[in-house]
C-alpha cells in the first residue's frame, strides 16, 4: 500500500515519542493526536494519554485511570511530559510565536496568546507540528517569543535549560531538529518526493541540510492498517491543511 503525505507525517510525529517510556503525551491537532495513539499502540506502549481534562485514556479513548491536576502539574514541571504544539512563527533557534503578528503593542493580527508555551518549553520536551511549511512560519525573527528557543534558554542559564529540549519539528515537507553544534535548526529528513530546494525555498532563514539527505520513513503495513482502520477511519488526517 502506498502511504499519503499525511500518513508519513503521522508516523514522523509518532517518532517524537519513540521509546519515551511512561511520560504524558500532549498532542495538539489532528495529526499529532493520531500520532500519539499510534506510538502507544506500537513502539511506546508506556505512553500516557489523556482526554484533555482529568482522565487517562488508552489508544481507543477509553478511560483507564485518573489524573488529578496536582499530579498533572508534577509531570509538567518535572520533565515528564512531551507536548507537540503548533506555531504561527518559528525561528532558527526554535523560538515560537502563537500570540500575535506584528508589533505586540499594535499587532496586525491577534492569535491565541502566549498561553502555556513558556512553561511547556522550559519544563519538559516540546515538539512542533506545522501543516504548511512556508516562509511566513519559518522566519528570521519571531514577532513575539512564546515558546523559548535554544538561544534564549542558554542565555537564562541552568534553571532554564534543565528540562528544555525541542525534540523535533514536523512539517508537510520535512522533519527538522536542533542537533547541530550551535543548536540552530537543521533538516533531519525530507518526506518522500520532497527536494532540499523545496524546503530551502519554503524557509525564511538559512537551514542546515546534510548531504546526503535522509528520507523520512514511510509507515509499515501494520502502521498503515492502524491509521486507516483503527485510529482514523474517517480520514481526518487528510484534512489538516497539508499542501
Amino acid at each position: 500500500m502506498t502511504a499519503t503525505r499525511a500518513e508519513c507525517c503521522v508516523v514522523a510525529c509518532a517518532e517524537a515519542w519513540r521509546g519515551a517510556g511512561e511520560i504524558l503525551a500532549s498532542p495538539m491537532g489532528t495529526v499529532p493526536g493520531i500520532a500519539a495513539r499510534l506510538a502507544r499502540l506500537t513502539f511506546s506502549p508506556g505512553l500516557l494519554l489523556t482526554d484533555g481534562e482529568a482522565t487517562l485514556v488508552d489508544a481507543a479513548g477509553e478511560a483507564e485511570g485518573w489524573l488529578p491536576y496536582r499530579w498533572h502539574l508534577s509531570l509538567v514541571t518535572g520533565g515528564r511530559r512531551h507536548v507537540m504544539m503548533g506555531a504561527a512563527q518559528l525561528d532558527r533557534y526554535g523560538n515560537q510565536n502563537i500570540s500575535c503578528i506584528g508589533d505586540w503593542k499594535r499587532p496586525v493580527r491577534q492569535l491565541l496568546g502566549v498561553r502555556g508555551a513558556p512553561v511547556n518549553t522550559l519544563n519538559h520536551p516540546t515538539s512542533y507540528w506545522i501543516p504548511r511549511h512556508s516562509p511566513r512560519v519559518f522566519v528570521p525573527r519571531v514577532d513575539m517569543v512564546c515558546g523559548v528557543g535554544y538561544d534564549r534558554a542558554a542565555a537564562a542559564g541552568p534553571s532554564a535549560t534543565r528540562f528544555h529540549r525541542i525534540a523535533r519539528v514536523v512539517t508537510d515537507l520535512a522533519v527538522l531538529d536542533f542537533e547541530s553544534p550551535d543548536r540552530t535548526m537543521r533538516v533531519r529528513s525530507l518526506h518522500p518526493g520532497v527536494t532540499a530546494g523545496q524546503v530551502r525555498a519554503a524557509t525564511g532563514f538559512e537551514l542546515r541540510i546534510p548531504e546526503p539527505v535522509p528520507v523520512t520513513r514511510e509507515p509499515t503495513a501494520h502502521e498503515l492498517r492502524l491509521i486507516r482502520e483503527v485510529l482514523d477511519p474517517e480520514g481526518l488526517r487528510e484534512r489538516e491543511g497539508l499542501s
